[in-house]
């Protein structure tokens, strides 16, 4: 019988995930567990493993389309005859436990996903008889959103559509009170959109696709209507400077959209714009600078690299700022603590899941190196280059940023002196690393004072002031820099 492969919660809390590159074509031939699918979520790439054995049949969503959990994405023949229950192979495949906490999706306006199926819809109907308009889809001129396998993604059998249930009006319309908020706010009829969600549930992504198609067509209408003379071509090749008249500040004036380039918010992105404001409206931010000769870190770093115990990692001052933290917030743990708003209560970490932030192809991540406190100096420098590797191949994946609770950024390495950092997720405080740079720095005393060229640095720590006093992150960034200017000071910590 053939069977279809639901799209299983990631277990990061999220509804949806991207379809980014098909294993299988139609026709293969699988074992259970051999790779499906890849999916890029707000926060990995997964890899997805067949619960099946048999031959795949279909592929029910393109790559680069993005799908909700519980959206069937594969279709396999097992070779069984008859029904039965579904294997529970995969973590989070079958039903959703409805008590976990989901992330509502929030778009302002119609996105790619609604763009993308109204492309589809519109290849769907460019592939029926020419005599055939989209409006004489349905005699009530209901839209219908991307059907279910148009395109594949690869060269196969023709995918069948999916069988929609029309809604016969707004108020009999299968769909959620946000989406019908949704619709309402686009000035889209219910009435005549077609649902994709279960048992013809209309999606937002109906929603959009609808908007999006009846705009195109108004505009087809509008372009039609147009003597071509009165058309204003948007091309920089064409486009003509009206001369002396301008706009506003006496700049000339521009066809709107000139030059423009939208972006979805989406994956990472999305997920940091969230995180940023989650964190400003939640954290009290407090930030202090301090600045600080750092030769000695910079002159034990050398040391390090000759050392045959260092052969073939790269080492950085970022090893050794690493090593401060995690002694410094041994002696001021109220900066590895957290909020928690529901009990009320000050949480204070045992271990220090030391946060670095990466730039990774997937955007900004914060992996973390758990217990870092408990590494020696080489056992911390193989975790960060390991963790780089990771990041740099874009292979992270949940484990490798859940559980972090302080975390270092750095803004030095694009030659940037300092900044203010904002605390990451429920963390309560985070340091900033600004740029290395020699400059003239007075050392000696007395008699003794003289100006010399040394390394020179600027710490930023910001923290959150409902945990965390003046005195105690004061403290903390006294610490953190005495090591760094005397790292053989470690030894009294």
């Amino acid at each position: 019988m053939k069977r279809q492969f639901l799209l299983p919660d990631p277990g990061e809390g999220l509804t949806e995930a991207e379809i980014v590159a098909w294993r299988v074509t139609v026709g293969q031939e699988i074992e259970v567990n051999d790779v499906l699918v890849e999916i890029e979520t707000a926060k990995s790439l997964v890899e997805l493993p067949s619960p099946y054995a048999g031959t795949v049949t279909s592929l029910l969503v393109a790559e680069g389309f993005t799908v909700e959990v519980g959206t069937a994405i594969v279709e396999i023949e097992d070779g069984v005859e008859g029904g039965g229950e579904e294997p529970p192979t995969l973590v989070g495949y079958g039903p959703r436990d409805e008590t976990a906490r989901s992330r509502r999706r929030r778009r302002n306006t119609p996105g790619r996903d609604a763009e993308a199926a109204r492309q589809a819809l519109g290849e769907s109907y460019a592939s029926r008889e020419p005599s055939r308009r989209p409006d004489d889809v349905d005699p009530a001129g209901r839209v219908v959103a991307a059907p279910v396998g148009d395109p594949l993604p690869e060269t196969g059998d023709a995918p069948t559509e999916s069988v929609l249930v029309l809604a016969s009006d707004p108020q009999s319309a299968r769909a959620k009170p946000p989406v019908r908020k949704y619709a309402r706010d686009l000035g889209v009829d219910l009435g005549k959109v077609a649902g994709t969600g279960p048992e013809g549930t209309i999606t937002r992504a109906d929603v959009e696709a609808a908007w999006i198609f009846e705009r195109s067509r108004a505009a087809g209408e509008a372009t039609r209507e147009e003597p071509a003379q009165g058309r204003v071509i948007n091309d920089a090749a064409s486009f003509q400077d009206p001369g002396p008249r301008s706009h506003g500040f006496g700049s000339p004036r521009r066809p709107e959209g000139r030059g423009e380039r939208r972006v979805p918010i989406k994956g990472v992105r999305k997920v940091t714009a969230e995180a940023m404001v989650r964190s400003v409206n939640t954290h009290v931010h407090v930030t202090e600078w301090l600045t600080t000769d750092v030769t000695g870190t910079m002159e034990f770093v050398e040391a390090l690299r000759a050392r045959r115990e260092f052969a073939g990692l790269r080492v950085s001052p970022l090893l050794i700022h690493a090593k401060a933290v995690c002694l410094a917030l041994g002696r001021n743990p109220d900066l590895n603590t957290s909020w928690d708003e529901e009990n009320r209560e000050i949480v204070y970490h045992r271990d220090v899941n030391l946060g670095i932030a990466a730039a990774t192809p997937r955007g900004l991540m914060v992996p973390n190196i758990k217990a870092a406190q408990d590494l020696s100096l080489l056992e911390l420098c193989r975790a960060l280059n390991q963790l780089v590797a990771v990041s740099r191949d874009g292979k992270l994946q949940p484990p490798d940023y859940a559980g972090g609770t302080f975390t270092i950024t750095n803004v030095g390495v694009f030659g940037v002196d300092a900044g203010t950092p904002i605390i990451n997720g429920d963390e309560s405080a985070i340091l900033c690393m600004g740029a290395i740079q020699r400059r003239p720095w007075v050392v000696g005393a007395g008699t003794e004072e003289r100006v010399v060229p040394r390394w020179v640095t600027t710490l930023t720590v910001s923290f959150d002031h409902r945990i965390i006093d003046g005195e105690q992150g004061s403290r903390f960034l006294h610490d953190v820099a005495e090591i760094l200017a005397e790292p053989a000071l470690a030894l009294l910590f």
